[in-house]
């Protein structure tokens, strides 16, 4: 089954779909190429100290304490609260749940980025990073993404996660909890809400036993991602759409991209409901820039 999606042709889109079982992936031209990926990179944070924690050489109830120099704008509820310290597994879990920018940065700050960066190594990938702490603005000597990666190399994490094959049974499973609770269900995701009743603020775990659900997504000015898996019924489906397009033009874009973000979705809850019907062939090009 060739993908058809109907995306603006000023929008760079990567997309990369596999039913697990299948040979190949689908997938459109730019899946291969790192795009900006926004908060998505903190899933790779995640991985990295599951990792630590399941392997006993973390503990993951330490308390890790914010500072001033943490402190950035935008996503996350830790800022709103009085407590200045919390357990390591419920900052990832304030990342997981509402990627939070203040948890990320205070878990960075005790992970250190090279930590991250062997982690992100020991799991085959290449041209995926989180490059640096989230920040109010980037300067000149900053890098200039907070995270990049390829949507097929991002897509093949989702399946590894949700299978427990990325870092192993226990440390999967602990990032699967932290983001199963993630609350944003504005681009995939809005397809398992219309059509699985998903509830975005309460879908932990699974839904009557039958849906498995979670996802990460990233939004910036001129970038929005969504990374995840799901499993439906004895099938698993697995994603990564990444849209790039010029900042400025970010009001423009925004609602065409989510559309366009929604029409992957639906082809995602179709493949659950009817893995058997669909041809999963080798790599092809889709609609929109490429």
């Amino acid at each position: 089954m060739s993908l058809t999606f109907e995306f603006p042709s000023d929008v760079r889109w990567a997309v990369a779909l596999r039913i697990h079982g299948s040979r190949m992936p689908l997938s459109t031209s730019h899946a291969h190429v790192p795009l900006r990926t926004a908060s998505v990179g903190k899933l790779l944070l995640l991985l990295a100290a599951a990792r630590r924690v399941a392997d006993g050489s973390m503990d993951g109830g330490v308390l890790l304490r914010r500072a001033p120099e943490d402190f950035v704008r935008d996503s996350g509820i830790w800022h709103t609260m009085t407590v200045d310290a919390l357990p390591l597994v419920d900052v990832a879990a304030l990342i997981g749940a509402v990627s939070d920018n203040l948890a990320t940065n205070v878990l960075l700050r005790f992970i250190g980025l090279e930590e991250v960066a062997s982690a992100t190594a020991s799991l085959g990938l290449m041209r995926t990073a989180l490059h640096d702490r989230v920040r109010d603005s980037r300067g000149p000597d900053d890098p200039p993404a907070l995270s990049t990666g390829t949507a097929l190399e991002l897509c093949w994490l989702a399946e590894r996660l949700m299978r427990g094959s990325a870092m192993g049974g226990e440390a999967d499973r602990l990032v699967r909890g932290w983001l199963s609770a993630g609350v944003d269900q504005s681009m995939v995701g809005s397809a398992f809400v219309e059509h699985f009743g998903v509830d975005p603020l309460a879908h932990h775990d699974s839904i009557g036993s039958e849906l498995g659900f979670w996802n990460k997504t990233g939004t910036q000015l001129g970038a929005r991602a969504d990374v995840g898996s799901a499993t439906w019924d004895g099938r698993m489906v697995s994603w990564t759409v990444i849209a790039n397009w010029a900042p400025e033009r970010d009001r423009a874009l925004g609602a065409a991209v989510l559309r366009g973000m929604r029409d992957v979705g639906e082809w995602v809850v179709d493949a659950l409901a009817h893995a058997g019907s669909h041809s999963v062939e080798p790599a092809t090009s889709s609609g929109g820039q490429t």
